[in-house]
C-alpha cells in the first residue's frame, strides 16, 4: 500500500472533510433522494437525477478520503532540523528577477493549497528545493521561462 506523506494539520483537514461528508452530506442526500422519489415518475425527475449524481460524487470522495487517511504517514516538521530543505520545511525564497519574497511550506500532495503557502511535494518548485540549503539558488521551469530563486531561510516548526 502506498504511503502518503502529510503534516498533522493536513491530515486533520482531510479527516474533518471525511467526517462532514459522512455525518452531514450523506444523510442530506438520502433525504433528497427520498423526497424526489415521492414525486412519482423517476425517469423525468430532474431532482432525483441531480440527487443521485450528488450521491455518486460524494460516495467517490468518501472512498478517496478513506484511502488517503488510512495511508497517511504523518511527518512532524518540528521533529526535523538543519538548514537543508526537507518535507515539512517552511522555505523563505526571493525571486531573483523581481526581488519578491515568498514563504512556502512543503507539504503532501493532498494538503497543498498555494493560496495558503502550502506547496505540494510533487510541484516543480518543491522538487527543486528538496536537499538545497540557505544561500543556494534554484532554477524552476515556468511557462514564461525559467525562474530563479534564492533560499533565504529554512524553518522547521
Amino acid at each position: 500500500m502506498q504511503k502518503f506523506p502529510m503534516t498533522g494539520p493536513g491530515l486533520e483537514r482531510l479527516e474533518d472533510e471525511l467526517r462532514k461528508l459522512k455525518s452531514e452530506e450523506r444523510p442530506a442526500i438520502i433525504r433528497a433522494i427520498a423526497e424526489a422519489r415521492s414525486h412519482g415518475d423517476l425517469s423525468e425527475n430532474a431532482e432525483y437525477h441531480a440527487a443521485r449524481e450528488r450521491q455518486s460524487f460524494t460516495e467517490g470522495r468518501i472512498q478517496e478520503l478513506e484511502e488517503i487517511v488510512s495511508s497517511a504517514e504523518v511527518i512532524d516538521p518540528a521533529s526535523l532540523s538543519g538548514d537543508q530543505v526537507k518535507f515539512g520545511a517552511r522555505v523563505k525564497l526571493v525571486d531573483e528577477e523581481t526581488d519578491k519574497e515568498a514563504t512556502y511550506q512543503i507539504v503532501g500532495v493532498y494538503e497543498a493549497d498555494i493560496k495558503q503557502g502550502l506547496l505540494s511535494i510533487s510541484s516543480p518548485l518543491a522538487k527543486s528545493l528538496i536537499g538545497k540549503s540557505i544561500g543556494d539558488t534554484v532554477s524552476v521551469p515556468a511557462p514564461g521561462g525559467d525562474r530563479t530563486y534564492e533560499i533565504l531561510e529554512v524553518i522547521y516548526r
